[in-house]
């Protein structure tokens, strides 16, 4: 009966493969390309791990990578649940099946497609780069096939753990954030390449030591071990991960099983305290001012709480903006001005303000009958951005400047900080009403189909004429800086620099004012296309 099971699923395994293939050719052309890629990158990289034999330090780097690549099996299904139909086993559950021989079909299904072949590229080349001997081979064989079994069953695990999440509106907003973690580790992965490169493979020692200890890596660290002749150390190492893979199947099929016969609570709606209870203006909204500033501001800074395109947004800005700066003071070769970076990644949120509201802008432009309603709005939302961009941008300039020790230039860096804010919030607000765009919902697209132009222009296009507005205090800057008796002078640029990004603002909030009245229509339908 197992066996059937099992044949069953890795047939719908590969039906759901070739059906979702059939749907477009775009879609076939994308998941080739993919694949070609992929398997691409997967044989270079087993290219390299096969010319690091021989080097003394190979088994650190090996076994960092297995654990690197274990933590995006576990990570995977957080961030990209619809990548694999059979990843929610709440599909099955009207179907007469037990846990057991389930549990054994999903893990089969688990083995078809790109990553796992990805992963075994790795593990093999991992093991061609330790192995000497053929005792070391052979468990090398047993090391890939259990480190493989391991990293899919993590994934499995952390699927049935958090279907519930994964399915939900909070699951969806969680894997938004997914570029987040892709754009930081990135930046991780960078930093790390070039501390490596100026110090050596030997960094990774230490940390080795201890990852050979921990599944699956344990696995791959068994053949370092047996190759230099500890065959107890490197039996401990394959019981290690033997331990853990029965272990994620118990917890897997306890969290199945659980999903397979109980209710989902989701659905039932239940009356607590808190869903009862009076809502009052206790909370921070509390100290916004009054009248309709205040209202707009905490509808804006709302969104970035709840809204999940808004969110991911204002993250992977706060996020990008401050890892750029300090990164590069970290490994020298950054510059105060640097820090202006943040400035300019949170200056890029005013731009299409209306098109973050999609269609219900149109209960804001049922309120907006004139230019000064306008202005207030415009306002109200610039106001609710600066709450937030400018203890960030001075932060993270203290801190660039903290790192690179060039605390003379401070007050200049905030300035130039200061003024291109000022500017992003200016031209910002015009693009808003000249340029608005559709921002869809769903899925990880930021614009919507056909308005890619449009935000093409509203961005770029904006973020030239801010580079522009700022000119004056970058020219004053240099001149300061060049001049024999300037330096003595830079402080001014902190006051000078505020008070003209202060100036820009209210002039851009002016100008685009009347333009955002008169094409209220054409802006409502622009960012309700989505």
């Amino acid at each position: 009966m197992s066996t059937d099971v099992t044949a069953v699923v890795v047939r719908l395994k590969l039906s759901l493969l070739r059906n979702g293939l059939r749907q477009s050719a775009g879609r076939r052309a994308a998941y080739i390309a993919s694949a070609v890629l992929v398997l691409l990158f997967a044989a270079l990289q087993l290219l390299g791990l096969v010319m690091l034999r021989g080097d003394a330090h190979a088994g650190s780097l090996v076994v960092l990578l297995v654990a690197v690549l274990a933590l995006g099996w576990a990570v995977m299904p957080l961030f990209f649940p619809g990548g694999d139909e059979t990843l929610d086993p709440t599909r099955l559950v009207m179907l007469p099946l037990r846990p057991r021989p389930l549990v054994r079909a999903l893990l089969a299904a688990s083995l078809v497609g790109i990553g796992p072949l990805f992963t075994l590229c790795l593990f093999a080349g991992s093991v061609i780069a330790l192995a000497r001997g053929a005792a070391a081979y052979v468990v090398g064989v047993v090391g890939v096939v259990l480190a493989l079994l391991v990293c899919v069953a993590l994934a499995r695990a952390v699927a049935a753990a958090n279907i519930r999440l994964l399915t939900s509106r909070k699951g969806r907003d969680l894997a938004v954030l997914s570029g987040l973690v892709i754009a930081i580790g990135a930046q991780v992965v960078n930093f790390g390449a070039q501390r490596l490169g100026s110090a050596g493979l030997g960094e990774l020692d230490p940390v080795a030591d201890v990852l050979r200890w921990v599944p699956p890596a344990s696995a791959i660290g068994a053949v370092e071990s047996v190759s230099e002749g500890s065959y107890g150390v490197g039996l401990v190492q394959l019981a290690l991960s033997a331990g853990a893979l029965v272990a994620l199947i118990a917890v897997w099929s306890r969290h199945l099983t659980r999903l397979m016969t109980s209710p989902d609570g989701s659905t039932l709606q239940a009356v607590t305290e808190a869903a009862v209870r009076e809502r009052t203006s206790t909370g921070p909204a509390r100290f916004l001012p009054a009248g309709r500033t205040g209202t707009v501001m905490e509808r804006s800074l709302r969104y970035v709480w709840r809204d999940p395109k808004t969110k991911a947004a204002w993250v992977t800005s706060l996020a990008i903006g401050l890892i750029v700066p300090l990164f590069n003071a970290l490994q020298g070769t950054g510059s105060i001005y640097f820090a202006c970076f943040a400035a300019g990644m949170l200056g890029i949120m005013m731009y299409n303000q209306f098109g973050q509201d999609t269609s219900a802008f149109w209960m804001v432009a049922m309120t907006i009958s004139s230019p000064r309603d306008a202005y207030v709005e415009l306002r109200g939302r610039a106001l609710a951005l600066l709450l937030i961009t400018l203890p960030y941008a001075t932060l993270v300039t203290v801190l660039t400047t903290a790192l690179l020790g060039d605390w003379p230039k401070l007050p200049e860096a905030l300035g130039l900080s200061f003024a291109l804010l000022g500017a992003m919030l200016a031209t910002g607000a015009w693009t808003s009403a000249r340029f608005p765009y559709s921002i869809p919902q769903e899925g990880y697209k930021n614009v919507a189909p056909g308005q890619t132009g449009l935000a093409w222009i509203s961005i770029f296009g904006g973020m030239i004429a801010a580079a522009l507005l700022c000119a004056p205090v970058i020219a004053l800057t240099i001149w300061l800086n060049v001049s024999a008796d300037g330096e003595a002078w830079t402080w001014l640029l902190l006051p000078g620099g505020a008070a003209y990004g202060a100036a820009i603002t209210l002039l851009g909030l002016r100008l685009a004012a009347p333009r955002t009245a008169a094409r209220l229509p054409e802006i409502l339908t622009a960012v309700s296309k989505g």
